[in-house]
């Protein structure tokens, strides 16, 4: 998208400029009577614009999944709480994720600290 020359320049200044990130998927609700909406929110912390300045964005969906006691949460996160919730069906839950063996092992019992849900 950017020149090579600009790469390192483009992504010092949207580490700088970055306050957050917010994605949302607006589903059917289980119930079939409306929609819900599925939230993925990051903050830019300094360790997320850190990755962002470095390139190495492809860690921010673990930094998010680790950053839940700042508020942050991955959509397969906000899928799963919906899901459990009785909001959206399991269908749904593992047709909009986006790591469906960890939706799995989610909705199996196994949470992402490798324990099991009671």
């Amino acid at each position: 998208m950017f020149q090579p020359s600009q790469q390192q320049q483009i992504k010092t200044q949207l580490s700088t400029v970055c306050e957050g990130v917010v994605s949302q998927q607006l589903l059917p609700t289980a119930d079939g009577k409306g929609r819900i909406a599925a939230i993925e929110l990051m903050f830019a912390t300094p360790a997320i614009k850190n990755l962002i300045r470095e390139g190495k964005t492809y860690q921010i969906p673990n930094m998010i999944q680790t950053g839940v006691k700042s508020g942050m949460k991955t959509m397969d996160q906000d899928l799963m709480e919906l899901y459990k919730n009785g909001k959206i069906t399991k269908d749904m839950a593992l047709s909009r994720c986006t790591d469906q063996e960890f939706m799995t092992r989610m909705i199996g019992g196994v949470n992402y600290n490798g324990y099991y849900n009671r």
